[in-house]
């Protein structure tokens, strides 16, 4: 299990990279609608650049690792809309938090060999 947690720890890291990229790319999005057009096109510069490290992304390691860390999203999501929004966080939303992340650390293990 190390071994293959090792093979793909570079596409991890740069999914998890796209992931955030891509949600602050958002969030910019949703900012924008208030802030202006400045917002809007640092949004679609940011989402833009998330998914070419997507593709790189995929150079090092399976899709069925890769692409569930992308969900990683959703609970960044939820902090930077408490954090930047002030949008509040219902237990609900926790365990959801909980489970996703639980979900990501487990995959991230890898393929089975």
């Amino acid at each position: 299990m190390r071994e293959s947690f090792e093979k793909n720890k570079k596409g991890i890291v740069l999914m998890l990279t796209a992931a955030v990229l891509a949600c602050v790319g958002q969030l910019m999005w949703k900012l924008s609608v208030t802030n202006g057009i400045l917002f809007l096109i640092c949004g679609f510069a940011l989402y833009g650049i998330g998914a070419v490290i997507m593709l790189l992304a995929y150079r090092y390691g399976s899709v069925s690792v890769l692409q569930p860390m992308m969900s990683a999203n959703y609970v960044l999501s939820a902090i930077l809309g408490f954090l930047v929004l002030q949008e509040k966080i219902s237990a609900l939303k926790v365990v959801g938090i909980i489970i996703i992340t639980s979900g990501v650390i487990l995959i991230a293990g890898g393929d089975a060999e």
